[in-house]
């Protein structure tokens, strides 16, 4: 056990040097932790104020979709943004333009400061993407006004923005995906679905979807109000 946790201090060290490389001026640090790997991970994150951890995942399709992975419990798990980069996701290029869909959930806008915080930082602008699922009437009129709310947040912050609503009559996940092709976006920000159904306590089959098919890098955010509503 000793030479294996040596072994794996070496490589952690050895990954220390080569990213002080890409980033000169900030402190790196390593540290192991002993256990699940996804509960242990999200224990440790929650323990910092304004962390947030990245995860690599291959992706699955089919049956293994809902299968789990230590990336999506980590995502079922975390109190904070969770960055997650599928394999054969390419992150070599600058960050310009950040999607962020926007429904007719209550929760929806928490994920604008995580979002607004990004684009400051990267000087990148955010797409406002307001999804009318189903497109009555009533969810246009929510669109609308939720849409107004996150344009007025991306104003205060002083970041560039623009602001789009579709109407969605099939799978939602894809309609969000096929216009951040369109778009040539860099990134996703979405809110972590819920569910009631205890089968799928841990994160909804949106989600989940999401996170296994976005052919960008997609940023979770947690819904903090999830667990003091839910009966």
């Amino acid at each position: 056990m000793k030479k294996a946790m040596q072994k794996v201090q070496k490589a952690l060290d050895d990954l220390i040097i080569e990213t002080k490389r890409e980033i000169p001026k900030n402190e790196v640090l390593s540290v192991i932790l002993d256990g699940k790997t996804s509960t242990e991970l999200t224990k440790y994150a929650a323990n910092f104020a304004d962390s947030i951890i990245v995860v690599g995942t291959h992706g699955m399709s089919g049956q293994d979709m809902f299968a789990g992975s230590n990336a999506m419990k980590a995502v079922g798990l975390t109190t904070v943004p969770i960055l997650i980069l599928r394999e054969e996701v390419k992150i070599n290029r600058d960050l310009v333009q950040i999607l962020v869909p926007i429904d007719s959930s209550f929760e929806t806008l928490q994920k604008m400061k995580f979002a607004t915080r990004i684009a400051k930082a990267f000087a990148a602008k955010i797409l406002l993407l307001g999804l009318n699922n189903p497109p009555s009437a009533e969810i246009k009129h929510t669109i609308t006004v939720q849409l107004q709310h996150a344009s007025t947040m991306c104003k205060d912050a002083k970041i560039r923005h623009a602001v789009t609503a579709i109407d969605v009559t099939g799978n939602a996940t894809e309609a969000i995906i096929n216009y951040a092709q369109d778009k040539d976006t860099n990134l996703i920000v979405v809110m972590r679905e819920e569910e009631d159904d205890f089968s799928n306590f841990w994160v909804g089959s949106d989600t989940r979807r999401m996170v296994n098919t976005s052919p960008m890098p997609i940023v979770v955010i947690p819904n903090v109000n999830y667990f003091a509503v839910s009966k």
